[in-house]
């Protein structure tokens, strides 16, 4: 075997130096990571979420999406009311038995079937457009069992002005159903 060389003093003392682990300095603290401030930002998003998840949840309204096309539509054989309702900045654009309802609900016609109240603000007309859907269910009396109904609206109708048209067109004032099962449309 052969005899290896033996260190000097002042090489053990180098050697022992650079292999003894390394203090630290306060800025560059190495070892432990602190997370409490991290999971104190995740408490506080997880009780905030908590707190509004119930508030975003309150109510639903179960409704049919549009459908993209109808291969197998066949024409009715019966009288059939097709109500329409088209929420716009000017009031409602009614459609029904496949022709467009004139102003005031009278019978056909172009034009908003039901005006607003005023022209600033949200004066929507609810009360005379649930007058409207319920005198156009009663004038044929094949149409008196369908529930459903079409409703569209424009970009900038604001989302309380359609869940109130959805409220109008459900159920008349005297509690009499008028049409239910509400479909939305697209705007085109």
């Amino acid at each position: 075997m052969p005899e290896t060389e033996k260190l000097s003093a002042a090489q053990r003392s180098r050697v022992r130096r650079l292999s003894r682990p390394r203090e630290f300095s306060p800025d560059e603290e190495g070892g432990e990571l602190n997370i409490v401030p991290f999971l104190d930002i995740i408490t506080n998003v997880l009780m905030f979420v908590l707190a509004t998840i119930t508030v975003t949840f309150t109510t639903m309204i179960d409704t049919q999406p549009p459908s993209v096309g109808r291969a197998s539509a066949r024409p009715p054989t019966k009288p059939s009311l097709s109500l329409n309702i088209v929420v716009i900045d000017k009031g409602f654009i009614v459609s029904a038995f496949g022709q467009r309802i004139g102003e005031g609900c009278q019978g056909p016609g172009s034009g908003v079937a039901v005006g607003r109240k005023t022209t600033e603000g949200q004066d929507y007309d609810f009360a005379s457009l649930t007058a409207c859907a319920k005198r156009l269910k009663n004038q044929v009396a094949e149409a008196a069992d369908e529930t459903a109904a079409t409703l569209t609206a424009n970009k900038d109708v604001p989302y309380q002005v359609i869940i109130s048209t959805i409220d109008a067109i459900r159920r008349g004032d005297d509690g009499q159903e008028l049409f239910p099962d509400i479909n939305f449309g697209v705007p085109k």
